[in-house]
């Protein structure tokens, strides 16, 4: 049997705390001997005004990043135990956790030509987004899934995967997933498969294409709604050709959806026009030269990757220049503004769909000094 963790009682002499006599001090030794927390000596850090996230602003560089995958391509070899030569961004302020945030995972892949990534299955759900290259297929319960620049590529939980270069030349991507989500929750589940890609052949179109990537149709033998998307890769001609329409649109006269020069997409699941995923949505964003967002603040935390690009982002108050490839977080609750210079790409993911559902989501917008003048 395990030796229970000891409870430390540290409450000061605070408002709304009791003075602190020889009685209250013995009452609280007999609390920790008995593993008991009063609420009072605890409640400004359990339940304070606004979330105060541990998470901290923060920047990688996509210049930092790649060599340092490519080094690891080089030392690390990539098989069963290890599964996945991937590199997880670690929030600053979460003592060393991989965390990006607490509810998100975000990496760096990387693989080696001809180079398979053993074959697993886990309740995480997980996508990939390729911010360069190609050449790597990944293969979805047998299902060969080309991986091409600016292709968004979801998973769900509990589904085999591998992938496999078929090319001559690495490639890398970022992997997104809700492993600190499932973690905490205690739901985990993890089952190896094959040691090798079970189909390493390189169709144009996977079969999930082929069924579901026709946009705006839906295929009447597949009318039962599904909690995560069908379709396995989101082709980037799509989303680049329906933000260059909002842009046109909004030239020619029409209201922006979003606010003026900012174009914005969602990934959705065909099914039910939901997320494409239980746990993680997805959005992609454009900003029209010289364009500068509104402050806004949400409940929850987000990561954003730069496609292309040039821009400033403030974060809290955090600020930096992003450019391509370049990835920041924004933990729940901090203030979040854009401007692009000669024009900005964003991918962005969050876990907003689970709070969402525990209506625990909240938005708050501040207008620009433009919009204030």
């Amino acid at each position: 049997m395990s030796t229970p963790s000891p409870v430390s009682i540290t409450a000061g002499d605070g408002p709304g705390q009791p003075e602190r006599t020889p009685e209250l001090e013995e009452l609280y030794r007999g609390f920790e001997k008995e593993l008991l927390v009063p609420l009072w000596t605890e409640i400004g850090d359990l339940m304070p005004h606004a979330p105060q996230s541990k998470a901290l602003p923060h920047c990688w560089r996509w210049s930092d990043l790649l060599p340092l995958a490519e080094r690891a391509g080089e030392l690390v070899p990539v098989g069963r135990g290890g599964e996945r030569r991937a590199i997880a961004l670690a929030n600053p302020g979460l003592d060393g956790r991989p965390f990006a945030a607490p509810t998100l995972w975000a990496a760096i892949q990387y693989l080696n030509p001809r180079e398979d990534a053993p074959v697993h299955r886990h309740t995480q759900n997980a996508f990939r987004f390729v911010v360069e290259g190609e050449g790597v297929w990944t293969v979805v319960n047998g299902d060969p899934v080309a991986m091409r620049r600016g292709d968004f590529l979801p998973q769900a939980g509990w589904n085999w995967h591998g992938h496999h270069n078929v090319s001559s030349t690495p490639m890398a991507w970022i992997d997104g997933l809700d492993i600190p989500f499932q973690y905490f929750a205690d739901s985990t589940f993890f089952e190896f498969g094959p040691d090798e890609v079970e189909d390493t052949s390189a169709p144009d179109r996977s079969r999930s294409e082929r069924l579901w990537g026709h946009p705006g149709l839906r295929p009447l033998t597949h009318l039962q709604p599904t909690p995560s998307t069908p379709l396995l890769a989101y082709r980037w001609e799509h989303t680049d050709r329906a933000l260059a329409e909002q842009l046109a649109l909004e030239a020619e006269g029409y209201a922006a959806t979003v606010e003026p020069g900012h174009a914005a997409v969602r990934y959705t699941n065909p099914t039910t026009g939901g997320d494409v995923l239980p746990t993680l949505r997805t959005e992609f964003h454009r900003l029209a030269p010289g364009t500068e967002t509104a402050g806004r603040r949400e409940v929850g935390s987000s990561v954003f990757q730069v496609f292309e690009g040039t821009g400033e982002v403030t974060v809290g108050d955090a600020s930096w220049r992003v450019e391509h490839g370049d990835m920041f977080v924004v933990p729940s609750w901090q203030q979040l503004t854009l401007r692009s210079e000669a024009g900005l790409d964003l991918f962005r993911f969050s876990d907003t769909p689970v709070l969402e559902r525990l209506h625990q989501d909240r938005v708050e917008i501040t207008p620009t000094s433009k919009e204030n003048a």
